[in-house]
């Protein structure tokens, strides 16, 4: 294997310990290697598979002490059926048109972006980020990655995900939505598009990042059966 390819020749680093931005009490940690290179589409497949997140150029995944609460998940697209409440959700929100962009940031996506992070994540390190951070985080990639816009049939943009394209599937890096129009879960509906498109695409997988438990923000993702969760024996059907 072309040692560029291969995690174990990569050069891992571990972040300091910090508060848990989302279980009080806790502390976190995270392994972390840059992504850059000929091959990092590659190299980011074989880490996502290993249950990585990228953020910019650098993927990582939890190093916590004493606690394993953060659980790698993926949707499986391949075997996916919408339940009832799904079909809500995909009838709710038929008006609204998705378009795949080019991942480069708006002042348009930005200023969505910080309304979300008002109603949502108003006590977290997001909220310090300008309209510079936010470029970074968008168009900083060195994978193939787009930019997925939700807009109203006037053109008003409701909803937005930086994505990932993967060998078997859709990443979903980062979503957000227009907090006033909560009661079309938009929120959901994203993450219902990515499943279609992946299977519209012949891919397996959305990558859905971590599950955790006892979050409220993150629990949500285990209603996207089936999902395989990654655990000591590999991917295997998420148990609750």
């Amino acid at each position: 294997m072309n040692s560029t390819l291969d995690p174990h020749e990569k050069k891992f680093f571990a972040t300091p310990r910090m508060p848990c931005p989302y279980l009080p009490g806790k502390f976190e940690r995270k392994v972390f290697t840059e992504l850059w290179g000929d091959d990092a589409g590659r190299l980011h497949d074989a880490l996502a598979a290993a249950g990585f997140r990228r953020s910019q150029g650098v993927v990582y995944r939890p190093l916590c002490d004493d606690c394993a609460a953060c659980v790698p998940v993926r949707a499986v697209a391949r075997e996916f059926h919408p339940r009832k409440w799904m079909r809500r959700v995909v009838a709710r929100t038929a008006h609204i048109e998705a378009g795949e962009r080019p991942a480069i940031a708006t002042v348009e996506q930005f200023r969505l972006f910080r309304r979300y992070l008002s109603w949502r994540h108003a006590d977290g390190g997001m909220m310090d980020m300008d309209f510079d951070d936010y470029r970074f985080m968008v168009e900083d990639t060195p994978v193939s990655t787009s930019m997925v816009e939700f807009r109203e049939p006037g053109g008003r943009l409701v909803g937005a995900c930086l994505t990932d394209a993967m060998a078997d599937g859709l990443s979903m890096v980062y979503s957000f939505s227009r907090p006033d129009l909560h009661r079309l879960s938009l929120g959901s509906a994203i993450v219902l598009w990515h499943i279609r498109r992946a299977a519209e695409l012949g891919l397996d997988y959305v990558y859905l990042g971590y599950w955790i438990a006892e979050s409220e923000k993150m629990a949500y993702k285990a209603r996207f059966a089936p999902i395989e969760a990654l655990g000591p024996e590999g991917w295997v059907p998420l148990r609750r």
